[in-house]
């Protein structure tokens, strides 16, 4: 079982990418569970969420405190305590910026460091800043967890295919920074 904790802001669609993996999972014949955790209901605040994959069913119904990924869809989200928190040595982050990984203030324990310009790529394409879309296809070439052109399809079914281009633009962008 994989333990993915996903960081983000109320409206970058947190929740939905969510939901998004764990369809492509359960379609891919894998399982897949996801636990939302919103602190203040509002747009532009901190919210993250658990996500579980595994082979078999999965039992465990806990927040996640030491997870082996970590998807940042906000860099500025790094500056808080509970963004990199409990990451498992040589676990994987896939993060949504253009800084170094100085500015980043990456972890040493970190095993893969993946980035890609998920806002860009979203403002470029719809005029504003939801990156979720573009950072599922960034994590699904990086961690290889769901089968890409399933999360593609499934993308492309619940937000359109402009959407689905954002994800294919991020798996052809992002880039292993270490790792």
């Amino acid at each position: 079982m994989k333990e993915i904790r996903l960081h983000g802001r109320g409206g970058q669609g947190v929740v939905k990418a969510s939901q998004l993996v764990v369809k492509a999972a359960v379609a891919g014949g894998k399982c897949g569970q996801f636990i939302p955790f919103f602190g203040v209901e509002r747009k532009g605040s901190p919210v993250f969420g658990y996500l579980r994959l595994a082979d078999q069913p999965i039992r465990r119904k806990t927040q996640i405190y030491e997870p082996d990924i970590l998807v940042i869809m906000d860099d500025s989200l790094v500056g808080l305590p509970q963004t990199y928190a409990g990451l498992k040595d040589g676990g994987v982050i896939v993060i949504n910026s253009h800084k170094t990984m100085e500015e980043l203030a990456v972890p040493q324990n970190a095993g893969v460091v993946a980035m890609v310009d998920a806002s860009a790529i979203s403002e470029e394409l719809f005029g504003r800043n939801i990156p979720n879309t573009a950072m599922l296809g960034a994590f699904a070439k990086v961690t290889g967890l769901v089968d890409q052109e399933i999360l593609l399809e499934e993308i492309a079914k619940t937000f359109g295919e402009k959407n689905k281009t954002a994800a294919i633009r991020a798996a052809q962008q992002v880039k292993i920074v270490k790792g």
